[in-house]
């Protein structure tokens, strides 16, 4: 029977959740790098032991860590414990592993981009938001960084170099929103190798055709009269995440700052699909692992409220690629609940029935092995979740 193997990333540490393919009773294990923000966790497909690891701290730095044994044992890639910590037994942040590409002469990145108040600002590396692994070399692994950039390492993580062609593409014209610039979505397509997609919070939708060399900008369709006067802009548009189905990897769906939308050319144009959804704002959206026309997402109140509307915890399911939508609410809480579950913190699973599963900013972690018709909580009272990844064993 397979197994499943949830890698949940939390305010105060990693935790992983392990089940047959029944779903119905689960080994908790962790926390790992208690302490630490695990901003996100992922499993390599070609090697489902090889798990990469996102640890940071506003006060030690950044940190990424690997396992090679399915999270039983973890190290930083090309260090041994002991050169992470200082001469008085403190943790030393790594964050100088993820250099931005950067002049010569000066030793500053190349370009600069925009500061809140409009004017230009050098980029500056934060954290880790995002880990991709490459689909068929274990070794190989894409980070999303803040400020706005994507790294690649080919070494298993132990050192990183910057795709700065990202940058290219009116760089200079990206702004923090009220959460930071990130990049926090990286999707391949795995019909063609050359192709991959990526996402920035306050910046848009990015597509690249040739490895990461070149990229352009696949916001058409958007529409962000708030923070962008201009209709047309190319650039500025706050995507909160982006999903497709593997067999179907023309096809896109988007959620943004506000809207639901959906593309069927690659990101050559977008559409509204947000339909009857009690509000279009959100961070989550998937899709169903064998269903590529049914998505999910969890609507929240608004941008300044953070969390359902009327207090009522509800996934919203759509069979139909969209416009039409249905409240899925069995086993979930239906009063007072005003948690936010987070941009990385849903996930389908292989099996079928298909597996979803969410975490919250309360602690909790849902599960529902019927592709969403009824939820379980498969664990309480874990630091707020920052990220959810599930593997199928």
């Amino acid at each position: 029977m397979s197994k499943v193997r949830l890698l949940v990333g939390t305010k105060k540490g990693a935790f992983i959740l392990t089940s047959d393919g029944t779903r119905k009773k689960w080994d908790v294990s962790g926390p790992s790098f208690g302490g630490w923000e695990l901003y996100h966790l992922k499993g390599s497909p070609a090697d489902p032991n090889r798990l990469y690891a996102s640890q940071t701290s506003s006060w030690f730095g950044q940190i990424i860590q690997r396992s090679d044994d399915g999270g039983k044992t973890w190290n930083a890639p090309g260090t041994k414990p002991e050169d992470l910590m200082g001469s008085d037994g403190m943790p030393k942040g790594e964050s100088n592993m993820f250099l931005y590409d950067t002049s010569a002469e000066t030793g500053r990145p190349l370009t600069t981009h925009q500061w809140y108040d409009g004017t230009q600002k050098p980029w500056e590396f934060k954290r880790v938001w995002h880990l991709e692994p490459s689909l068929t070399d274990p070794d190989t692994v894409y980070a999303g960084i803040e400020d706005a950039a994507l790294f690649r390492s080919t070494d298993g993580g132990r050192t990183w170099h910057e795709l700065a062609g990202l940058r290219e593409v009116k760089g200079i014209l990206w702004q923090p929103g009220a959460g930071g610039m990130c990049l926090h979505t990286i999707m391949f397509d795995r019909t063609d190798p050359g192709r991959m997609y990526v996402a920035i919070s306050a910046a848009g939708a990015f597509r690249t055709d040739d490895g990461g060399k070149t990229w352009r900008a696949i916001n058409k369709g958007l529409k962000s009269q708030y923070e962008l006067p201009d209709p047309d802009a190319d650039v500025g548009h706050c995507v909160h995440r982006i999903a497709m189905h593997p067999s179907r990897s023309n096809v896109l769906f988007m959620q943004k700052h506000w809207d639901v939308m959906r593309s069927d050319d690659a990101g050559g144009s977008w559409h509204e699909i947000s339909g009857n959804l009690p509000t279009d704002f959100g961070f989550p959206i998937d899709v169903h692992a064998h269903e590529p026309n049914t998505i999910y997402v969890v609507p929240i109140k608004s941008d300044s409220e953070h969390y359902p509307p009327d207090g009522k915890l509800r996934v919203y399911r759509s069979k139909t690629g969209g416009n039409e939508w249905e409240a899925l609410t069995k086993g979930l809480p239906q009063r007072d609940c005003y948690v936010n579950i987070l941009r990385d913190a849903m996930a389908v699973d292989q099996l079928d029935p298909c597996g979803i599963y969410f975490g919250t900013t309360g602690g909790q972690v849902y599960g529902s092995a019927t592709g969403g018709d009824s939820w379980e909580p498969i664990v309480r009272d874990l630091p707020a979740v920052l990220s959810v990844e599930v593997q199928t064993l």
